[in-house]
């Protein structure tokens, strides 16, 4: 997933302003403009639009973990150079203080389920013979179903999406009666 779309997923989960924004970074050692977060926010197609670095990326995400759960003892860890989405995944997982259950209870807010070997796949390290790449796809549910637990559901479901829900719950095997 893009560093930008994460950056704005966020930001809307925590209900960030700008002034937030920029306390994010400071957390983490280094400052940014106002103008610079804007680009970084805008969407793809705005001429405004900035791509938000790896490096930079990971500098807020490591200031959310210092904001959320207080800084380490010692001097500030670099920002990683590259990062993908289990190093996205692994770093909200420590700022928000999250279990596998936590974890697994957020996705099923999103109507996304993995088992709980399927989810320690994506925080191994990555020369793991059981590590597994963290796609987008679940890397969006887990964030959505973050928006649902802050900020309550985005939009409700309409009557024909619960119906439907409903007529695929009922097909499924692990649904049949006891």
């Amino acid at each position: 997933m893009k560093s930008n779309d994460c950056l704005r997923r966020i930001r809307y989960i925590l209900d960030l302003n700008d002034k937030k924004m920029i306390g994010m970074f400071a957390e983490a050692g280094v400052e940014v403009t106002r103008t610079q977060t804007s680009a970084w926010l805008k969407k793809d197609d705005d001429p405004d639009y900035e791509e938000c670095s790896d490096v930079m990326f990971a500098t807020f995400l490591n200031g959310l973990i210092n904001q959320k759960r207080g800084k380490k003892d010692g001097p500030q860890m670099p920002p990683e150079e590259s990062l993908n989405n289990n190093a996205v995944f692994r770093k909200l997982k420590i700022a928000f203080n999250l279990q596998a259950e936590d974890i697994l209870a957020t996705l099923a807010l999103a109507d996304f389920y993995i088992s709980k070997h399927e989810l320690s796949a994506f925080f191994r390290r990555s020369d793991s013979r059981h590590y597994r790449a963290c796609k987008d796809q679940i890397l969006r549910n887990f964030l959505h179903g973050m928006q649902i637990k802050m900020r309550g559901e985005s939009q409700p479901k309409s009557e024909e999406e619960i119906a439907e829900d409903a007529s695929v719950d009922s097909k499924s095997p692990w649904n049949r009666p006891k």
